[in-house]
This record gives C-alpha cells, structure tokens and sequence, in this order.
C-alpha cells in the first residue's frame, strides 16, 4: 500500500523555514547552470544561424579561419569563372573577395577595448548575404571611408553609432549605418569596402578569402572537389555554414568549467537536502511507527521519503529557472578563439535549458534524499514510537 503524495506535500508546507532554505541552496545551484547553458545555446544558436547552405567559403589549404588564410587578387580571378558558381540579375558572377582584420574598440565592459572582426568586402558580398538587413541609416558606397556595424556592435560599443567616427588603420572611418542579421554571428562584424580597407592596412595583395554562391547543392560539392584538385591554387573550399558551425567550440571551455562549478555547488545542495530529510526522520519517527502499524511496507515509507526529496529539490529548481529567466535575451560577448575577437549574442533561456535545469534538481534531490529515506524505512516499529 503507497503512502498518498498528500502526506509528503503537507510535510513540506509544515516546515516552511525549513523547506524555503533548503531549496533556495538548491535554486542558486540550477541558476548557476541555466546561466551556463543560456550562454553557450546563445553563442550555438549564433553560429548556426550563420551562413548559407549554397555558400563556400574558400580559404588557403590548412587555414584554420579567414584570419589565418591568404588569398590574392589573382586566385579571386581564378575562382569566380568556376563551373557550378551562380550569377546575378546582372550576370555576375556570385563571389566576393574580402579582406578579414581585427580592431580594438573600447566596450561597455572594458576601458582597455576589445577586439572585434573588420571585413572589407565587394559590394556583391552585401547582397550574397540575406540575412542583414538594414536597421538605421544606409550601407557604405564603395570608395569612401565609410563602414556599417551589426547591432551586436553597436549595442556593445559606444563609439559604433550612427553618424560617429571609428578610429583604426590610417586615419577615421564614418559609421553610417547598422544592420540586424537577425541571430546570426554577422552581427558581431564591422563591413566596409574591400579597397579601402586592404589599402589602410597595407594588404592590396594580402587578402583573406573569396565567398562563392553555388548554383545549386550539386553544385557545392563540385566546386568544392574542383577547389582542392586544383593543385595550383593551393586552396579549399569548406561550406560557409560548417565553417561558422566549428566556430562554436569557443564556448567549450566556458561549458566545461560552468558545468564543473554547478557539480560542486550540487554536492553542496544535496548535502543539505540531505540534512533536512535525515531532520525530517528524526522528528516525524513516531509518524513512521504509526505508518508501520497502520500496515505501510518499508518500500512505502522509502519511496514516500525519497519522493519528498525529490519535490523538495524541484521546488528549488522551479525558483533556479525563475532567477536565470530574466536574462533571457539580454546581450553578452565572448572571445572567440579562431578569430581573436568578440562574438556578440544574447542569453537563451529556452524551454530545453530549463528541462535540463529541474532534471539536475531532480538528480540532486534523488542524490540527497536516498539514504534518510532508506534510514526511515529500516527503523524498527517499537523503537520509532518510543522515541521522542
């Protein structure tokens, strides 16, 4: 015969202080971890929405990223007449050749500046990309000193505004404009003219990459085996969303070492559900002797002491999600270790985050609660009702 849940619900009721503290300890522990993941499903969710499947990114054979790769004017002239590359309304071939950098900006988080990615590109290369749009003012005119920044930028760099000037290469840089790309990793990256930008730095020859749209996803295999057969261009093409896709292992080390200080702060949290259950025994042993009595198995009185911990620590993981809600879209950055510049995203506590969030409650609740509910079960009906 089970013990109703009614019974465990009206311990915990009863013990208000008790129950209040012990799940607090607990909520602060799943908070910490919904933090964590909220960053890391925000930078993932960034970089996955990053790129067009029809699109190569065509980088030096054995570049790690677009900051390490070479590419000269001449290998653009090779790639862009490739079979398989698509064309636009006006018949031009869709690649565009860029130039990769970062800058120093001064951040809402640092007087010291942070680095951020600068790309010159061709006007071509604003339209391969659908997923900016513009937010404020306009894009650059090639041939200008005139850059757009992504909102992620403008939101974390105070010098990024509309009608302010930016300070890198050799001289000023008007900002005219901002573009939103939506959840995309663009939004972390300054654009302007490819010419001008290859010249302030003294790299008109010392380029980065081309972008290529394929005509259809044939085609992007073909153009990619037609990249690393060709043994003089000396080059790969890799799909630009697996590109941006391997990006995302800058999180890692962040994941690695939020999940380990969340473990040690849960040992600590089932340690204290564990006092408070072995508490519990202690005063309600005339209860469990009564229970005994009236007929209740000893795996009654387990799982009922074992489900009371379980609740408890839910309870506790319901007001964690509760804490780390409010940072649900709210905009961070963190370095991203291919680029050497910042990626800026916002939190994402999603519904999958805070599922994992109560099943690590539950896991602490079970952890803390398994041996006060066996030392309920073993004990003895006389000595439970003789004691005090």
């Amino acid at each position: 015969m089970a013990i109703p849940l009614s019974y465990n619900f009206r311990n915990l009721t009863v013990r208000k202080t008790t129950t209040l503290m012990t799940a607090l300890g607990v909520a602060l522990t799943v908070a910490v971890l919904l933090a964590v993941l909220a960053l890391v499903s925000g930078l993932e969710s960034a970089f996955a929405e990053t790129g067009n499947p029809l699109q190569i990114l065509v980088l030096r054979k054995s570049a790690t990223s677009e900051l390490s790769s070479g590419m000269s004017r001449q290998n653009y002239q090779d790639i862009k007449f490739k079979e398989g590359i698509a064309k636009n309304d006006a018949g031009e071939p869709m690649a565009s050749l860029e130039i990769v950098t970062v800058i120093n900006l001064q951040s809402v988080d640092s007087i010291n500046g942070m680095n951020v990615t600068l790309r010159g590109l061709l006007p071509i290369g604003l339209t391969m990309r659908n997923e900016m749009k513009l937010a404020t003012g306009r894009w650059f005119e090639a041939g200008k000193r005139e850059v757009v920044v992504g909102k992620g930028i403008a939101k974390r760099f105070p010098d990024a505004q509309v009608g302010k000037q930016l300070k890198f290469g050799k001289g000023m840089w008007s900002v005219v404009g901002v573009f939103d790309a939506g959840q995309s990793a663009t939004n972390s990256e300054i654009l302007g003219d490819l010419n001008q930008i290859s010249s302030d730095f003294d790299r008109s020859e010392g380029l980065s990459s081309v972008l290529v749209r394929a005509k259809d996803r044939a085609s992007v295999t073909a153009i990619t085996n037609a990249m690393a057969d060709d043994p003089r261009l000396g080059l790969e093409g890799q799909s630009e969303v697996e590109y941006y896709k391997a990006q995302t292992a800058s999180g890692a080390p962040i994941k690695y070492l939020g999940i380990f200080i969340a473990i040690v702060m849960a040992v600590g949290s089932s340690f204290a559900a564990m006092n408070t259950m072995y508490a519990a025994v202690s005063r309600r042993a005339k209860e469990i002797g009564t229970l005994r009595v009236l007929g209740f198995s000893q795996g009654s009185i387990l799982l009922s002491f074992f489900i009371e911990s379980v609740a408890l620590a839910l309870l506790g993981g319901v007001i964690g999600c509760l804490l780390a809600l409010p940072l649900n879209g709210i905009t961070t950055g963190i370095g991203n270790f291919a680029t050497f510049s910042e990626i800026s995203f916002p939190f994402e506590v999603t519904p999958k985050v805070m599922m994992y969030g109560l099943i690590f409650a539950a896991f602490m609740g079970a952890a803390g609660g398994l041996l006060p509910a066996r030392s309920a079960a073993k004990k003895e009906i006389l000595t439970a009702l003789r004691e005090v």
